[in-house]
């Protein structure tokens, strides 16, 4: 395992809050040498702690406003018999454009599916239209979020 000391924890922070950040603006902002700063970051991405760069997107403004988390319980056997895998189930859901994330989780509930829609029809049509119709899918709960924090 990789140690991390507080300057790999420092650099981790500033590009969480903005991962557009050059090796300058680092360098500057954390009091270290550039080429330091661009072999740490290297070093991270090498070691898988640092996985890939992405942007968050304004999923209103994009006519995607409304955030729904869908639990989902799975049946391990299709009416055929034929066994189902959790994960296959979960890369199945995943696929979907609707689909921001999917958790493949312990307890009552198998998967935690977040998706963004225009609005509660189209959750409703996603709901009923696609995600029931995979295999496996047993059993769905929907909770709309109301306000992130």
């Amino acid at each position: 395992m990789y140690e991390l000391d507080e300057k790999d924890y420092k650099i981790i922070e500033l590009l969480l809050e903005n991962s557009r950040l050059t090796t300058k603006q680092l360098s500057r902002e954390l009091g270290i040498p550039q080429t330091t700063v661009h072999n740490r970051i290297k070093r991270l991405r090498a070691k898988g702690i640092i996985k890939r760069f992405t942007i968050e997107l304004d999923k209103k403004k994009l006519g995607r406003g409304l955030v729904a988390y869908i639990f989902c319980t799975v049946s391990y056997r299709s009416a055929k018999g034929k066994k189902i895998d959790q994960y296959e189930v979960a890369q199945s859901v995943k696929a979907f454009p609707e689909v921001d994330e999917v958790s493949v989780l312990t307890g009552e509930v198998d998967l935690l599916v977040r998706v963004a829609l225009r609005d509660v029809d189209a959750l409703n049509e996603f709901v009923i239209f696609k995600l029931r119709n995979i295999d496996g899918i047993e059993r769905t709960t929907t909770s709309v979020v109301l306000m992130e924090a």
